[in-house]
């Protein structure tokens, strides 16, 4: 896992970071294979795609009211490597001058709206200061996760020592640009029972990989099937922002999968795969036959095993209903949270100012002991307990006491009795593959599917990504690893446990940033209000130097370092984030960047 904290008020942790339709009567198939909306019915279940024409792409300076030129400076005003946001009237870009040259894009990442002028500038991209997205400066085009949108890029011109810059006014409003998709043209030997490709899961990995798909010209059949009632949504942000509606969450609108023809069936379990056959068979009896198979089914939340377990009022957060029936649950009253996880903190962090009283009981002796050791940790639990939440370390629940059926009461192995109305569980996750068990495809001790660095499982056209998989780590001598986190979902790298960590700045204060080191190199770094210094490691690695620790501490003692000096200096934000760059990304499985 991964992510970044904001400093409160109000405490927010970040972590870097379709309703079924009424049954209808079945419609013909349009002559031409694309127009009607398609419907087969299983033990009285009905399932609907819907197939539409492309839109023609329009050149966004065709629509002369759309367009607006401004001049945004002179030309001395900015030099090499250097970024400035500037204002067309109508909207901000991101102006950039690099080796002489000058470029204008979105000044926002399409991601979560970090600004892009606090970022790095490096060899033809920008780095989010935030989460480590990279785009071209040439082109906008997306090179690095997280996110799923490009930026827009804009015409720029110089005349009489002054930059001018054309853009779309459009794109100025949106600040992100979706790449251009390929048409589905083998719709008219339609078979509803057959797809080229089926994912199975509807999260990150199964989207970018459908999105990848049309993007690279695959203009065969995509269906992607869900056990949610949902389009794809950004899960991470349900404990980030507990009471969002889902408009605000979905990644993606239901007019872009029909404009594409990337199908989703919602509310959709496959129960086995059969690899011999190419078949997928579905809870509900149905069989679906494929040519090529990802799984990206993801995780399991893990439950609870003692007494009162099956009491009502006890949540693992898993969709927007959970999320905000647990703020309504919360509201004034008592909330107790169990295990100290990313979730489980970032649920404490939004609840702090809705709830009456929060508590956190965790087996650890501080949270997030594993992952950035025991000073952060207790960093990050002092910031939290000045902000009420209270914490009982080194214990576990025994009993969930219920009243009139409800959660009243959350008794501790230590003894303790926590008056509770709402409970949310963070203990863990196992992978969801346990419906692979008879497929043959190669899984390890604990469930997780093994894949090549191509992601490729042992069964031929089989492939999985996302939290459900082992991947050997090039960078590691292809180490087998698993990451259960979102930007690992688009684009699989890891950082590995660290046995050091060298600080610069004050933990107390909430200014600092750990350099982790394991056998004398650094390996990872975090930070907390010293954006954009994870983004500049991530540069820094992913041009192929290794940062040793002796370097880091000596620097550390003049409180600089050198290898970032060139990148440019350190800007305050309140943001904490941690990151593990590796040379060259894009490729899943080899090379790639992610953050815990």
């Amino acid at each position: 896992m991964g992510g970044c904290f904001s400093k409160p008020k109000p405490v927010e942790v970040k972590i870097e970071v379709v309703l079924p339709e009424k049954e209808r009567a079945k419609e013909e198939m349009s002559p031409n294979g694309k127009a009607s909306p398609l419907v087969y019915k299983v033990n009285g279940t009905a399932r609907h795609y819907h197939l539409e024409e492309h839109p023609i792409t329009i050149n966004p300076y065709q629509n002369v009211k759309d367009v607006v030129e401004a001049s945004v400076c002179h030309v001395k005003d900015l030099e090499n490597g250097q970024m400035r946001e500037v204002d067309l009237g109508c909207g901000k870009a991101l102006l950039i001058k690099e080796n002489g040259d000058y470029y204008a894009m979105g000044h926002k990442c399409p991601h979560y709206g970090a600004p892009l002028v606090k970022g790095v500038l490096s060899k033809g991209r920008v780095r989010c200061p935030w989460h480590g997205a990279c785009f071209s400066i040439g082109t906008g085009d997306i090179e690095d996760f997280p996110g799923l949108d490009s930026l827009p890029k804009f015409q720029v011109k110089i005349e009489k020592e002054k930059v001018y810059i054309r853009a779309s006014k459009q794109a100025l409003l949106t600040q992100r640009r979706t790449k251009v998709m390929a048409k589905c043209i083998s719709l008219s030997n339609y078979n509803i029972s057959s797809t080229n490709v089926l994912i199975i899961g509807a999260g990150a990995a199964g989207l970018v990989c459908a999105e990848t798909l049309r993007q690279e010209g695959f203009s065969d059949r995509i269906v992607m099937c869900t056990m949610d009632r949902h389009l794809p949504y950004d899960r991470p942000k349900l404990s980030k922002s507990m009471d969002s509606h889902l408009d605000q969450i979905t990644l993606r609108p239901k007019e872009f999968f029909r404009t594409n023809d990337i199908e989703v069936l919602t509310e959709t379990q496959v129960a086995a795969v059969d690899t011999k056959n190419k078949t997928a068979v579905f809870k509900d009896g149905f069989k679906m036959d494929y040519n090529k198979l990802l799984i990206a089914t993801g995780n399991t939340p893990k439950a609870l095993s003692c007494k009162g377990k099956e009491v009502e009022n006890v949540f693992n957060i898993r969709t927007p209903e959970d999320a905000n029936r647990v703020v309504k649950l919360a509201s004034s009253k008592n909330a107790v949270i169990v295990g100290a996880s990313f979730l489980g903190m970032e649920v404490a962090a939004y609840l702090t100012e809705k709830a009456h009283s929060v508590s956190v009981v965790e087996l650890e002796e501080v949270p997030f002991m594993k992952f950035f050791g025991e000073k952060v940790g207790q960093a990050l639990m002092k910031m939290f307990e000045n902000n009420r939440v209270k914490f009982y370390m080194q214990t576990e629940v025994s009993e969930l006491r219920e009243q009139e059926g409800k959660l009243k009461e959350v008794v501790l192995k230590s003894g303790k009795v926590l008056r509770a109305d709402v409970c949310v569980i963070g203990i863990g996750a196992s992978p969801a593959t346990g419906f692979l068990k008879q497929s043959g495809i190669n899984m390890d001790s604990k469930g997780f599917i093994v894949v090549n660095k191509m992601m490729q499982t042992n069964t031929p056209g089989v492939f999985a990504a996302g939290d459900a998989v082992m991947f050997p780590l090039a960078l590691r001598n292809n180490k087998k690893v698993n990451i259960p986190h979102w930007q690992m979902a688009h684009m699989h790298g890891h950082g590995e446990g660290f046995d050091d960590v060298v600080f610069q700045g004050d933990l107390d204060e909430l200014k600092f940033v750990a350099f982790y080191t394991k056998n004398e190199e650094v390996i990872a770094v975090a930070s907390m209000n010293y954006d954009p210094i994870v983004s500049k490691v991530a540069e820094v690695m992913a041009s192929g130097r290794v940062i040793r620790k002796r370097d880091v501490e000596c620097h550390t003692r003049r409180q600089t370092w050198s290898p970032l000096r060139s990148l440019g200096s350190c800007k305050h934000l309140t943001h904490y984030h941690a990151v593990y760059a590796e040379p060259e990304p894009a490729k899943a499985g080899e090379e790639a960047m992610a953050a815990w």
